[in-house]
């Protein structure tokens, strides 16, 4: 956002807080130090234009937004960088969705900003709220239209008065020792340097974490990350004919639903065709490494979006890796293109309505915190006198290699906990982190990664922000007990009883 005269607020010729003597000059890590060495020459150093604000978040999407949002509304001016033209991160970008799930059982587990989307989705006709999931996998999916969505997210940032940075990519973070300042980011006019009392890492990689120097883990006990996906969207579509032909083969779909008796208007999502599959591979037509067609409902009748390509053996942090994946997942979306009109019915007039714009990445850097969430954790129900978020969501690992995913269940209607201390960096200041990359085990990631979990846990962090910076306390110092009830107040569906 620019102020009056075309300049970013607070003017240029270095940090705004620094002037103003808070912010000192940027001292880099000594991971930087190697790493950026004989770099910087090569960027603008003389006048280099500065934003400052209370609270920085990097990154728009799901876990960005609700952080901007809670903090704004907590009273602190705040700044988010975006690297795309809009927001909305993978819900829009990589159009991964419906979300699963809001609810455990019969009971909502989400609620908050996260729930107000959904609410204001539905006000526009982008979404038809929650419905039960078909498929039987979750409780309930909530269908989103990602166009719509764009304009709510811009609509409720406005209204909070959240500036945004669109456009712009961070480079690394601005440090005063184990203190994080902010960040410097490149833009279409150039590099910036935003200067901020708490920066909220919100860019699912911890790239900004990263830069600071926090302890990282990925993968599983080999390194290796799951599989990233091509989401892509039909048009055209019969759901009565499919309907019919489920009907008619009633093994072939996995549903609670009584399958032979199943409407158009029942098929949320559908997992299985097993024998429309298995015909296709055997007969060399297909070799995306799924065991099963795989598609959800949109908020429009004639519409299913397709979650079923597998691109396996990619590190999405290696740009050679990433390159090929995004190659290969659109060759395998066009491939699935031609399955789904040759041979399944309903989808013989179908059309390639939207692809992502970028591959749906489910795994890659987690930070060390001051808690590491475990898939114990998660089996157990655990309960924590900090917790920030919860969630009914199984343990869901796609096979890093191949086919297959391996999932592991909580008891069925219950919970479990996300302490605040999972977005508290180990041994760094002045920063939070929220979304995918938080503090946890590989195992556990597989769980909390997901959309409506993740939204929680930006409001979490937002929220802190806004203490920290309203009482000029560390992140670290923050009372999780006050910030739970906080959060409680304002929405999130956190229960009262004490942990066990």
């Amino acid at each position: 956002m620019r102020a009056a005269g075309g300049r970013p607020r607070g003017g240029g010729g270095g940090c705004v807080l620094r002037r103003a003597g808070c912010c000192p000059r940027p001292r880099r890590s000594a991971y930087h130090a190697k790493r950026r060495a004989g770099r910087d020459r090569a960027l603008p150093s003389a006048r280099v234009s500065a934003y400052a604000s209370d609270v920085l978040v990097v990154g728009g999407g799901n876990a960005g937004c609700m952080a901007a949002l809670a903090a704004a509304r907590h009273g602190a001016d705040v700044l988010v960088i975006e690297r795309y033209g809009f927001l909305g991160g993978t819900a829009t970008a990589a159009m991964v969705g419906p979300w699963m799930t809001f609810h455990a059982g019969e009971r909502r587990v989400v609620g908050g900003i996260a729930q107000e989307v959904v609410e204001r989705l539905q006000a526009r006709g982008g979404s038809p709220g929650h419905l039960p999931d078909a498929s039987s996998y979750v409780p309930t999916i909530t269908p989103f239209d990602p166009e719509i969505l764009k304009a709510v997210l811009f609509e409720m940032m406005e209204e909070a008065g959240v500036r945004l940075v669109l456009h712009a990519w961070l480079l690394d973070a601005l440090m005063d020792g184990a203190r994080v300042r902010g960040a410097r980011f490149a833009t279409v006019g150039g590099v910036r340097e935003a200067c901020a009392r708490i920066s909220i890492d919100a860019t699912a990689d911890a790239r900004l974490a990263f830069s600071a120097g926090v302890a990282m883990q990925q993968g599983d006990e080999r390194g290796r990350v799951q599989p990233c996906t091509m989401i892509f969207r039909l048009s055209h579509v019969d759901r009565g004919a499919l309907a019919a032909y489920i009907r008619a083969h009633p093994d072939q779909m996995r549903t609670h639903l009584d399958a032979r008796s199943v409407r158009a208007e029942d098929l949320t999502a559908v997992a299985g065709l097993y024998e429309l599959w298995e015909r296709a591979r055997s007969a060399g037509e297909v070799s995306v490494p799924r065991e099963l067609v795989s598609l959800f409902a949109t908020p429009y009748s004639d519409e299913m979006t397709v979650n079923m390509t597998r691109v396996t053996g990619v590190d999405p942090l290696d740009p050679d890796d990433l390159t090929r994946a995004e190659i290969e997942g659109r060759r395998q979306a066009m491939e699935l293109v031609t399955f789904f009109q040759r041979h399944v019915p309903g989808f013989e007039g179908s059309r390639l309505a939207a692809s992502a714009v970028q591959l749906g990445v489910r795994e890659t850097r987690r930070i060390v915190g001051e808690y590491v969430l475990t898939a114990e954790d998660l089996l157990a129900a655990r309960r924590f006198p900090d917790a920030v978020a919860r969630s009914g969501y199984p343990i869901d690992i796609h096979n890093p290699t191949g086919a297959g995913t391996l999932t592991k269940r909580l008891p069925p209607g219950e919970t479990y906990e996300i302490p605040y201390r999972c977005l508290v960096p180990a041994g760094i200041d002045g920063m939070l982190v929220t979304g995918r990359c938080i503090s946890t085990t590989h195992e556990a990631l597989a769980s909390t990664r997901l959309t409506p979990t993740v939204m929680t846990l930006g409001q979490a962090a937002g929220t802190a922000a806004a203490l920290c910076t309203r009482e000029d306390t560390r992140p670290r110092d923050v009372d999780g007990r006050r910030l739970r009830a906080i959060l409680r107040d304002d929405g999130v569906d956190l229960p009262e009883q004490a942990a066990r």
